[in-house]
């Protein structure tokens, strides 16, 4: 075993640092000492990891995984992976404040199933990657941790409510991380720093435990990471079936994720790509971001891909009511305890009391009216996938903006009702629970990162992940590294 540089273990891809581990070129305590440098190099300008674990504790089990490895002993392919869980799903020993004040300094006594699945893989956890109160809006910021900056440029923001992993896979502080996408969670940070998130098709990674586990089919987990392979590393630990998720999926194989990711040229040769571009013109975007866009598409020509405009037929102001409703509804029903404290509700910031209010004020017949709206919407997005194999639209409507924000108010001169209009490029695919992949699409004028999002039909999240690389290979941009990493 030689002597590695932190530079040139935190420079590894994913799959190729598990390789080197496995094969004993590079040692535990190594990577661990690598990325805590990095960490410590990186970390106190963009605020991503937070609740950092004992440092000589993380590399005791560093050293434990080393000794696993002598013994012909490997945990699976994160064998020791730092990793960072999300503050938001709860990790066993570790505190979950979900960025709220009211959680401060509590510890979980269990491991979500995503969190469970890691750790059996080999992952240490070495702290949390940062989300906003609640995991509500796309900027990263609260009052346990306050602000989680651009990877690109610290002024700017991370995005969210997955901004502190995006920002920590960016900056190589984690190999690859997870993550969680209710309204582009995983989507806009991957956008906002250059690196790919995927959210997955409900029930392909359990969600799970929950006190609900069946009407919420909002919020998934899934992977962030700088190329497709780290994505389908890390998702082949996470996806598969567990009862304690009942609509979690018998029929996948998560090793696909690794294994099947190649598709031979004439697969990716004549692929049919719909461009959904800002929805008719209904979606506002900042000057720039569509020209950057343009550029982007072109890759998927170079890759052998058939990229022609799409247009579906539907009132997007109904889809964006009937989303609005079942969000409430979903969050309202999770958290209105909270508010119901007097105490506690003095904690929540004014967009989670915003939430509880418009769900408690909800009828049955108004979700009855959302879900029904939501059905026709996904009849009317499944329809154009008789005529095209992938859709393709905008990840963001904006560039990453002022960190000081709370979020943009005012997009293209038009002014935004509520703190997520500004994200409603993310609202269609959720709404009708299809794979999404957000994947780089090349910088602005402005210098900053931008995204495309890639939505696949029904469940066909290994066939968006194979379009990605080819895509990913074509076009390069997620090579581009931070002017942090000098």
């Amino acid at each position: 075993m030689t002597s590695t540089s932190t530079h040139d273990i935190v420079s590894l891809d994913a799959v190729a640092l598990s390789q080197r581990i496995h094969a004993r070129e590079i040692s535990c305590v190594e990577v661990m000492n690598a990325y805590l440098a990095q960490i410590d190099r990186l970390n106190p300008t963009v605020n991503a990891i937070v609740a950092m674990q004992d440092r000589d504790a993380v590399l005791a089990l560093a050293n434990e995984r080393d000794a696993q490895l002598s013994r012909g002993e490997s945990l699976g392919p994160l064998h020791g992976f730092p990793q960072a869980p999300k503050d938001i799903l709860p990790v066993a020993g570790m505190v979950t404040t979900k960025g709220s004040p009211i959680y401060a300094g509590e510890t979980s006594q269990v491991d979500a199933v995503v969190f469970e699945r890691a750790r059996k893989a080999g992952a240490i956890f070495i702290g949390r990657t940062n989300s906003p109160e609640f995991g509500l809006g796309g900027h990263t910021y609260n009052p346990v941790y306050g602000t989680t900056r651009n990877a690109f440029d610290p002024s700017r923001s991370a995005g969210g409510s997955s901004g502190g992993a995006a920002v920590s896979v960016a900056l190589r502080m984690l190999p690859c991380a997870d993550g969680s996408d209710m309204m582009g969670s995983l989507r806009t940070p991957a956008a906002f720093n250059n690196v790919f998130g995927f959210r997955t098709t409900p029930g392909c990674v359990p969600y799970a435990p929950s006190d609900d586990v069946f009407f919420q089919q909002f919020s998934v987990a899934g992977p962030i990471a700088r190329t497709i392979p780290d994505l389908g590393l890390l998702l082949s630990v996470q996806a598969g079936f567990d009862t304690r998720a009942p609509l979690s999926r018998r029929s996948d194989n998560p090793a696909a994720f690794v294994d099947s990711l190649e598709r031979a040229t004439h697969d990716t040769r004549d692929t049919r790509i719909g461009w959904l571009g800002d929805l008719n013109g209904h979606l506002p975007t900042e000057a720039g971001l569509m020209d950057t866009y343009a550029s982007a598409l072109r890759h998927f020509e170079s890759a052998g891909c058939i990229v022609e405009p799409a247009r579906i037929d539907f009132d997007f102001d109904v889809l964006w009511d009937a989303w609005m409703d079942l969000r409430s509804l979903t969050f309202s029903g999770t958290n209105a305890p909270l508010y119901r404290d007097a105490a506690r509700r003095k904690l929540l910031k004014p967009e989670a009391i915003w939430e509880i209010e418009r769900g408690l004020k909800l009828s049955g017949e108004d979700v009855s009216r959302a879900v029904r709206a939501r059905a026709a919407w996904y009849q009317a997005i499944n329809a154009l996938f008789d005529r095209f194999d992938y859709l393709v639209m905008p990840s963001a409507q904006v560039f990453p903006f002022d960190a000081a924000l709370d979020w943009p108010h005012v997009v293209a001169d038009r002014e935004m009702d509520t703190y997520h209009r500004w994200m409603e490029t993310v609202v269609p695919a959720t709404m009708a629970s299809l794979p999404a992949l957000s994947a780089p699409a090349g910088f602005g004028p402005n210098g900053l990162p931008a995204g495309l999002q890639i939505i696949g039909p029904t469940q066909d999240d290994l066939g968006v992940l194979q379009i990605g690389l080819a895509y990913d290979r074509a076009s390069g941009y997620s090579s581009v590294r931070s002017p942090l990493l000098g």
